[in-house]
């Protein structure tokens, strides 16, 4: 609220005002570091919200992004696990007022399509150009709005189905997780694997999805967790969230390791991380008739590989899910409300807060694969 007020106070939000120049980190080129600069946001239009932003977290999927890892176009504002308050609307929008609190996710639904008609907005198929969104250069040329956000900034201006109203007493940094990591480990459990009390659960990854996806899987009442990971230092932390084992991934056969833990194979089996190594390693880790579900996104063109008869046999399946398959106005007030019962830890999620002065050091940080979540905080 105190970043909404000194806006006003400044005459930045004045109603009716258009004061469109903000700072953002902008990416021109790949694997190259971020420049903080001056550009331009317009203003919402009919069924936008603008969103003065006070905290956005780091995800690994930026990171990719940022290194070429999926192409995209360039000049980029990146960033999309973003919270803050509403400072102004576009035509036609409901429900929504200046100065609420709200997550922002990168979830652009048009509400009308076949998977938004039918439950799943995360795939929805209208497609949405970043390249002609609101973002652009001082001189009027182009700069994408990367995963429909572009929230390493100030200020964001995002379809008002990318936004989810939440109360004043959970903090911006907290609800920053919610956008991505959070929605996207604890959903992959509850949505796309559907787990059941008393199953079991592998973790491949544990890191900020990862830690997620063990807490859903505890939520869910799964009976072992077993969490894998190069480092022993987060196999502690994945402890610490609710994990009953830890597998180191270096040796030969971890998933022996990890069979032993459970006393049989998994249920489900949650690849968190984007390496294709771990999902051709991620069958192996399988009871009959478990699930692998393909959270992590490798770069284009990595390649992983199967015995696609084995899969057959033993009637096992593999499911990707993006986001999730998270309906974002049904589940984040549940995870909000989780959080507020202290069944869901968010605090403990967060590594570190870096100004957006600091977002090198903060993604080079992040790239170290040491921090759960690093936080760029807004003031």
């Amino acid at each position: 609220m105190q970043v909404l007020q000194q806006a006003l106070a400044s005459g930045q939000l004045s109603n009716g005002a258009e004061m469109t120049r903000i700072k953002a980190a902008v990416a021109h080129a790949f694997g190259q570091p971020l420049s903080i600069e001056e550009v331009e946001l317009a203003r919402p239009n009919s069924g936008e919200v603008e969103v003065t932003l006070e905290a956005c977290a780091i995800c690994h999927s930026d990171i990719t992004y940022l290194d070429g890892g999926w192409g995209g176009s360039l000049p980029a504002v990146y960033g999309h696990e973003a919270a803050g308050r509403i400072s102004a609307l576009g035509d036609g929008v409901t429900g929504l007022k200046p100065g609420d609190a709200v997550v922002v996710t990168l979830i652009r639904s048009c509400g009308t399509c076949p998977s938004c008609c039918t439950g799943r907005p995360t795939g929805c198929e209208a497609a949405y150009d970043g390249d002609k969104g609101p973002l652009s250069m001082p001189d009027g040329s182009k700069l994408h709005q990367a995963m429909a956000s572009g929230a390493f900034a100030q200020r964001v201006v995002v379809a008002q189905t990318q936004v989810v109203k939440i109360g004043d007493d959970i903090p911006m940094d907290v609800a920053s997780l919610i956008a991505c990591g959070v929605i996207t480990g604890v959903g992959a459990v509850v949505n796309a694997a559907q787990m059941r009390p008393g199953q079991d659960a592998v973790v491949i990854g544990a890191g900020g999805v990862g830690l997620n996806a063990i807490q859903g899987a505890r939520i869910a009442g799964a009976r072992r967790i077993v969490a894998v990971d190069m480092l022993p230092e987060k196999l502690e932390i994945a402890m610490e969230f609710g994990a009953t084992h830890g597998v180191l991934a270096t040796g030969d056969a971890p998933w022996v390791e990890a069979q032993q833990a459970l006393g049989r194979g998994a249920d489900a089996v949650f690849v968190t991380v984007g390496a294709a190594g771990a999902y051709t390693a991620a069958p192996n880790y399988l009871a009959s008739g478990g699930k692998v579900i393909m959270v992590g996104m490798p770069a284009t063109g990595a390649a992983s590989s199967y015995e696609a008869g084995n899969l057959a046999a033993a009637s096992q399946a593999m499911i990707g899910s993006k986001m999730g398959d998270v309906v974002i106005q049904r589940d984040i007030p549940w995870i909000v409300d989780l959080y507020r019962q202290g069944r869901l830890k968010l605090d403990e999620l967060i590594s570190a807060h870096w100004s957006l002065e600091q977002i090198n050091e903060a993604i080079a940080d992040t790239k170290t694969g040491s921090a759960k979540r690093n936080v760029i905080v807004f003031k």
